[in-house]
Protein backbone atom coordinates (compact mmCIF):
# COMPACT_ATOMS: atom_id res chain seq x y z
CA UNK A 1 0.00 0.00 0.00
CA UNK A 2 1.49 3.33 -1.06
CA UNK A 3 0.59 6.60 0.52
CA UNK A 4 -0.21 9.69 -1.51
CA UNK A 5 2.19 12.57 -0.98
CA UNK A 6 0.78 14.95 1.62
CA UNK A 7 1.68 18.16 -0.13
CA UNK A 8 4.37 18.78 -2.65
CA UNK A 9 2.68 21.32 -4.83
CA UNK A 10 -0.27 19.00 -5.43
CA UNK A 11 -3.41 18.44 -3.43
CA UNK A 12 -4.48 15.07 -2.17
CA UNK A 13 -7.77 13.68 -3.41
CA UNK A 14 -9.29 14.11 0.06
CA UNK A 15 -8.23 17.75 0.31
CA UNK A 16 -9.56 18.44 -3.15
CA UNK A 17 -12.87 16.79 -2.26
CA UNK A 18 -13.15 18.72 1.02
CA UNK A 19 -12.47 22.05 -0.68
CA UNK A 20 -15.06 21.33 -3.37
CA UNK A 21 -17.76 21.06 -0.71
CA UNK A 22 -17.16 24.54 0.71
CA UNK A 23 -19.95 26.82 -0.42
CA UNK A 24 -19.94 30.55 -0.89
CA UNK A 25 -23.68 31.16 -0.79
CA UNK A 26 -26.58 29.69 1.17
CA UNK A 27 -24.29 28.21 3.79
CA UNK A 28 -25.77 26.68 6.91
CA UNK A 29 -24.93 29.73 8.99
CA UNK A 30 -26.55 32.10 6.49
CA UNK A 31 -29.71 30.02 6.34
CA UNK A 32 -29.97 29.85 10.15
CA UNK A 33 -29.70 33.63 10.48
CA UNK A 34 -32.02 34.36 7.55
CA UNK A 35 -34.73 32.05 8.92
CA UNK A 36 -34.50 33.71 12.33
CA UNK A 37 -34.79 37.16 10.75
CA UNK A 38 -37.74 36.07 8.60
CA UNK A 39 -39.57 34.73 11.66
CA UNK A 40 -39.09 38.13 13.32
CA UNK A 41 -40.69 39.82 10.32
CA UNK A 42 -37.55 41.28 8.74
CA UNK A 43 -37.33 41.24 4.98
CA UNK A 44 -33.94 41.28 3.35
CA UNK A 45 -31.92 40.77 0.21
CA UNK A 46 -29.47 37.90 0.09
CA UNK A 47 -26.05 38.24 -1.50
CA UNK A 48 -26.88 41.84 -2.41
CA UNK A 49 -24.59 42.72 -5.32
CA UNK A 50 -25.66 46.37 -5.59
CA UNK A 51 -23.30 47.40 -2.78
CA UNK A 52 -19.62 46.69 -2.02
CA UNK A 53 -18.77 43.30 -0.58
CA UNK A 54 -22.01 41.61 -1.66
CA UNK A 55 -23.23 41.08 1.93
CA UNK A 56 -24.80 37.74 2.81
CA UNK A 57 -27.86 39.58 4.13
CA UNK A 58 -28.82 43.18 3.46
CA UNK A 59 -31.65 44.93 5.25
CA UNK A 60 -31.99 47.59 2.56
CA UNK A 61 -34.77 49.46 4.37
CA UNK A 62 -32.35 50.19 7.23
CA UNK A 63 -29.08 50.13 5.26
CA UNK A 64 -27.67 47.27 7.33
CA UNK A 65 -25.18 44.89 5.70
CA UNK A 66 -24.68 41.56 7.48
CA UNK A 67 -21.81 39.16 6.84
CA UNK A 68 -21.77 35.57 8.09
CA UNK A 69 -18.09 34.74 8.43
CA UNK A 70 -16.57 31.29 8.76
CA UNK A 71 -13.95 31.20 11.48
CA UNK A 72 -11.21 29.64 9.36
CA UNK A 73 -11.47 31.59 6.11
CA UNK A 74 -11.94 34.95 7.84
CA UNK A 75 -9.18 34.38 10.39
CA UNK A 76 -10.93 34.34 13.76
CA UNK A 77 -8.33 34.49 16.56
CA UNK A 78 -5.67 35.18 13.93
CA UNK A 79 -2.92 35.36 16.56
CA UNK A 80 -3.68 31.74 17.44
CA UNK A 81 -4.55 30.45 13.96
CA UNK A 82 -1.58 31.89 12.07
CA UNK A 83 1.11 29.99 14.05
CA UNK A 84 -0.88 26.76 13.56
CA UNK A 85 -1.01 27.38 9.81
CA UNK A 86 2.74 28.01 9.74
CA UNK A 87 3.23 24.43 10.94
CA UNK A 88 0.65 22.89 8.60
CA UNK A 89 0.34 22.03 4.94
CA UNK A 90 1.09 24.74 2.37
CA UNK A 91 1.46 27.54 4.96
CA UNK A 92 2.41 30.29 2.49
CA UNK A 93 -0.80 29.77 0.52
CA UNK A 94 -3.15 29.65 3.52
CA UNK A 95 -1.63 32.56 5.40
CA UNK A 96 -1.72 34.77 2.30
CA UNK A 97 -5.28 33.69 1.47
CA UNK A 98 -6.70 34.34 4.92
CA UNK A 99 -4.78 37.60 5.34
CA UNK A 100 -6.17 38.79 2.00
CA UNK A 101 -9.69 37.84 3.14
CA UNK A 102 -9.21 39.86 6.33
CA UNK A 103 -7.86 42.85 4.39
CA UNK A 104 -10.72 42.66 1.86
CA UNK A 105 -13.27 42.52 4.69
CA UNK A 106 -11.84 45.74 6.15
CA UNK A 107 -11.79 47.47 2.75
CA UNK A 108 -15.44 46.60 2.04
CA UNK A 109 -16.51 47.59 5.56
CA UNK A 110 -14.94 51.03 5.04
CA UNK A 111 -16.64 51.45 1.65
CA UNK A 112 -20.03 50.45 3.06
CA UNK A 113 -19.66 52.71 6.09
CA UNK A 114 -18.71 55.60 3.82
CA UNK A 115 -21.91 54.95 1.83
CA UNK A 116 -23.97 55.15 5.03
CA UNK A 117 -24.43 51.44 5.71
CA UNK A 118 -24.18 49.82 9.12
CA UNK A 119 -21.92 46.79 8.83
CA UNK A 120 -22.31 43.74 11.08
CA UNK A 121 -20.14 40.62 11.05
CA UNK A 122 -21.04 37.42 12.85
CA UNK A 123 -18.88 34.34 13.32
CA UNK A 124 -20.46 31.11 12.13
CA UNK A 125 -20.41 29.38 15.51
CA UNK A 126 -22.05 32.38 17.16
CA UNK A 127 -24.85 32.28 14.59
CA UNK A 128 -25.49 28.60 15.21
CA UNK A 129 -25.10 28.60 19.00
CA UNK A 130 -26.28 32.12 19.90
CA UNK A 131 -28.79 32.96 17.17
CA UNK A 132 -30.99 35.01 19.53
CA UNK A 133 -28.02 37.18 20.53
CA UNK A 134 -27.21 37.82 16.87
CA UNK A 135 -30.82 38.83 16.22
CA UNK A 136 -30.65 41.24 19.19
CA UNK A 137 -27.55 42.89 17.72
CA UNK A 138 -29.39 43.34 14.41
CA UNK A 139 -32.51 44.67 16.14
CA UNK A 140 -30.39 47.19 18.05
CA UNK A 141 -28.92 48.38 14.75
CA UNK A 142 -32.42 48.68 13.28
CA UNK A 143 -33.53 50.68 16.34
CA UNK A 144 -30.52 53.00 16.08
CA UNK A 145 -31.23 53.54 12.37
CA UNK A 146 -34.88 54.37 13.10
CA UNK A 147 -33.82 56.79 15.84
CA UNK A 148 -31.28 58.58 13.65
CA UNK A 149 -33.83 58.78 10.81
CA UNK A 150 -36.38 60.34 13.17
CA UNK A 151 -33.75 62.89 14.29
CA UNK A 152 -33.49 64.05 10.67
CA UNK A 153 -37.20 64.81 10.43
Amino acid sequence: MTKEPRFHGKTTKQTSYNMSKIRGKDTKIEVVLRKALWRKGYRYRKNYKAIPGCPDIALTKYKIAIFCDGEFFHGKDWDVLKPKLEKGKNPDYWIAKIQRNKDRDLEKDKELTYQGWTVIHFWGKDIVKKTDECIKVIEEAVFETKMSDSDLE
